[in-house]
């Protein structure tokens, strides 16, 4: 039997005739994009925006995942320019509209070019209630959120991702670059290399789901609480440790509260339940 949650993201997908989708690499933008594939074949083209903001890793993972869906020559890649916006890199508590309005900003032409009709964005149910600025940039640009609509929450997408056999089923969660400096920390293409290169080295320890906080010359590790122990053996520790001082960080230490989603955006008020 089919399941229903993907019968209502393909009708909502058919529903636009054709697409842009914004794609990232992560969960939610690959399974969208492979739907849009699946629903819409050569009407579907898929962007991919690159900047400092984005990981190095995850830029070659989303070109890898087009080749992958078969996109060719229908995925698009375009240098992003965030951090040249007036005030980004103040890392205002609305940062995050700048940087999807800039995305927005190369993708709404793009479509009018390709003659594509909508612009999507991977938007789940589940990012409705955090501290999401971008969400006001994506209704003032038009974009739509298709899984919303189909009333997929992220373990839905996991889901049927893992259906679909994706292989970012699985995949942690990922934010870009920005998202580890606290609000008005300035943000700085050296620095969001800094961590960038500390997160590389952490993953390449074998740690799954993780964030590297920017604090000056302390790097705050938050960590899978599972993975919280392994850290702390003293072969890893050392290279951890070894990791941070060669990233450029003085001090290396861990959260104890261990990864969570929007930590950054502890203590910042939102009303709950917003919609895109």
């Amino acid at each position: 039997m089919d399941d229903p949650r993907r019968a209502r993201l393909g009708a909502e997908l058919r529903s636009y005739g054709s697409a842009l989708v914004c794609f990232s690499g992560g969960v939610d933008s690959t399974l969208l994009l492979a739907a849009a594939v699946a629903e819409l074949g050569e009407r579907c083209h898929a962007l991919t925006v690159v900047s400092p903001t984005l990981a190095r890793s995850e830029h070659e993972d989303a070109l890898a995942l087009g080749r992958e869906l078969g996109l060719g020559a229908r995925h698009h890649v375009l240098d992003s320019h965030e951090l040249e916006r007036e005030g980004f890199a103040q890392n205002p508590v609305d940062r995050c509209y700048m940087c999807k309005a800039e995305l927005l900003e190369l993708a709404g032409p793009l479509a009018a070019k390709l003659g594509l009709a909508r612009v999507l964005l991977g938007t789940n149910v589940d990012d409705l209630g955090d501290h999401r600025p971008g969400l006001r940039a994506a209704n003032e640009h038009g974009a739509a959120h298709p899984m919303v609509d189909a009333g997929l929450t992220k373990k839905d997408v996991r889901a049927l991702s893992q259906q679909l056999g994706l292989r970012t089923w699985n995949k942690p969660q990922l934010a870009c670059l920005s998202s580890r400096f606290p609000y008005g920390t300035e943000i700085t293409p050296e620095r969001l290399a800094r961590v960038d290169r500390l997160e590389d080295a952490l993953r390449t320890l074998g740690f799954g789901q993780l964030r590297v906080r920017f604090h000056d010359s302390i790097a705050r590790l938050e960590l899978d609480a599972a993975e919280m122990t392994r850290a702390l053996d003293p072969g890893v520790r050392e290279k951890i440790v070894a990791a941070g001082r060669a990233a450029g960080f003085t001090y290396v230490a861990i959260d104890l509260g261990g990864y969570r989603t929007g930590a950054m955006n502890e203590g910042v008020v939102v009303p709950l339940g917003r919609r895109p």
